[in-house]
């Protein structure tokens, strides 16, 4: 592509019919402007403007290169301009409705690297249900909805869909981090807190250990993935718990938690998906805030094969 200073130059001397002019608009010497198009014309081998006594008029090759020259105009605007979006150098306000677990892992360090990014966009993140989660966004309450297990709803586009897989939860000293992959039935030597049965991963849990023909019965029951991984950290009580590796990335990360693999092909996994209107108002500043929480959840599955992307955009 032509350099973009001799775009404007060309572009100049064809509006004003004379180097002079165009020069003057541009606030640079004559010289330079007569140079880059000399220049352009000795790379081209042949004239661009005819030179008459009190004007300049394009060619018929300058009239077909013009066309082009102000196209490529254009175009560049837009990048400059998409560029600057990307910057930052445009505010907004993004909204993004997810599950308290979520909420209090994965999203934290996300929010943060982006606003460090981005200090003008202002973010909230609000913690719902699965089903408050989806009206939130058919409603224009929260731009993006992440969430497990949200059904195909008319109105939502799914950005990302990832299947993970359940696992164990434990400390890195648990004498089950020594024994990845474990088995089901080695997770019944140590107390359980499990997800309560308003949570899916009760019944994908209780299911797997019936489907094993394990007795099977948790210790403790909480709708709180917060209260679970605190049970799990507390070393007196040598909990287990299952959760996905997306659900303890971070804990991972500083070494708190460990994913244990759970060689069973009973215990599934849960899909989690990034949601938006399929209606909405393109806004750059909520399509940084999905490029972030998608380059997250890449990283995390580059970590690990458990975590299968099976479609990582849907534009």
């Amino acid at each position: 592509m032509l350099h973009a200073r001799t775009l404007r130059y060309l572009d100049e001397v064809a509006r004003q019919g004379s180097i002079r002019a165009a020069a003057e608009r541009l606030n640079v010497s004559s010289s330079a402007v007569n140079r880059q198009i000399l220049e352009l014309e000795s790379d081209l081998g042949a004239p661009i403007f005819h030179r008459l006594p009190k004007k300049l008029r394009l060619t018929p090759m300058g009239e077909v290169l013009i066309a082009h020259v102000r196209q490529t105009l254009k175009d560049y605007e837009r990048v400059e301009m998409r560029i600057q979006d990307l910057k930052g150098a445009r505010g907004g306000e993004v909204t993004l409705a997810t599950m308290n677990g979520l909420a209090g892992g994965l999203i934290p360090p996300v929010i943060a690297s982006f606003r460090e990014a981005h200090p003008r966009v202002q973010v909230s993140v609000r913690s719902l249900f699965a089903d408050d989660i989806i009206n939130a966004v058919l409603s224009g309450e929260a731009d993006l909805g992440l969430a497990y297990n949200i059904a195909d709803t008319p109105g939502l586009t799914p950005r990302a869909v990832y299947h993970t897989r359940l696992g164990a939860i434990v400390t890195a000293d648990h004498p089950l981090a020594l024994r990845s992959p474990a088995r089901l039935a080695d997770c019944l030597d140590y107390p359980v807190v499990l997800g309560d049965q308003s949570m899916t991963i009760y019944g994908l849990v209780m299911s797997a250990f019936a489907q094993a023909d394990l007795p099977f019965s948790p210790s403790y029951q909480s709708n709180s993935i917060d209260f679970m991984k605190a049970m799990v950290r507390d070393t007196n009580t040598n909990c287990v718990t299952f959760l996905s590796r997306i659900d303890v990335a971070e804990e991972q990360r500083r070494g708190s938690l460990v994913y244990v693999t759970i060689r069973d092909r009973f215990l599934s996994g849960q899909t989690l998906t990034l949601v938006r209107r399929s209606k909405g108002v393109l806004d750059v500043a909520v399509n940084l805030l999905e490029e972030a929480i998608k380059a997250k959840l890449t990283a995390i599955e580059t970590e690990s094969d458990d975590i299968l992307q099976v479609a990582s955009d849907f534009n």
